[in-house]
């Protein structure tokens, strides 16, 4: 205890000692700030700053690090759920933002790591649910509960897609 805290401070620390602490808390642990610029591995503007420098707060690149431009981005096919209207589609892509600025959707539900094959298995799985021959399902117990788990502790699906390719990055060298 140093004296009067400031009001509402949990701990009773003077503005000086809440001010070192302050800064002793974002050297240990870094502070979140906005990026210099985007993230060149999931452009992502969130980052990390510590004294050693700044990271991706989403996939962890530290910004400085080179990515080899020469090497193809990594093949990370995923199988989306997209909703339009009382619908939800479930289709397959290796770059999800290309093929969902093309398709009319009002919100992505979840992602799934899984070329084709995961996907016809999804469409045999919610077979009961399809409309037609197409790839757009009614929305069921047993679909909204699949797509849940998903998303399970996701808050934005474009988080974990970045994530995955971060991943796919760093696992080639």
């Amino acid at each position: 205890m140093c004296g009067r805290p400031p009001g509402g401070a949990p701990v009773g620390l003077c503005h000086a000692h809440a001010a070192a602490v302050l800064e002793w808390g974002e050297t240990e642990f870094g502070r979140e700030d906005l990026l210099p610029t985007p993230c060149v591995v999931c452009g992502s503007r969130t980052g990390v700053k510590r004294p050693s420098g700044w990271a991706c707060a989403v996939c962890e690149w530290r910004v400085g690090d080179i990515v080899d431009g020469e090497l193809p981005r990594p093949r990370v096919d995923v199988v989306y759920y997209i909703r339009f209207d009382d619908r939800i589609k479930i289709g397959t892509t290796v770059n999800p933002r290309q093929r969902l600025q093309r398709l009319w959707h009002e919100g992505v539900l979840a992602f799934e790591r899984g070329d084709r094959l995961v996907e016809r298995r999804r469409h045999a799985q919610f077979a009961a649910d399809r409309l037609g021959r197409s790839e757009w399902f009614s929305p069921s117990k047993a679909l909204e509960t699949h797509i849940a788990a998903l998303s399970a502790g996701v808050e934005d699906p474009w988080l974990r897609h970045a994530r995955w390719v971060s991943e796919a990055i760093a696992l080639r060298g």
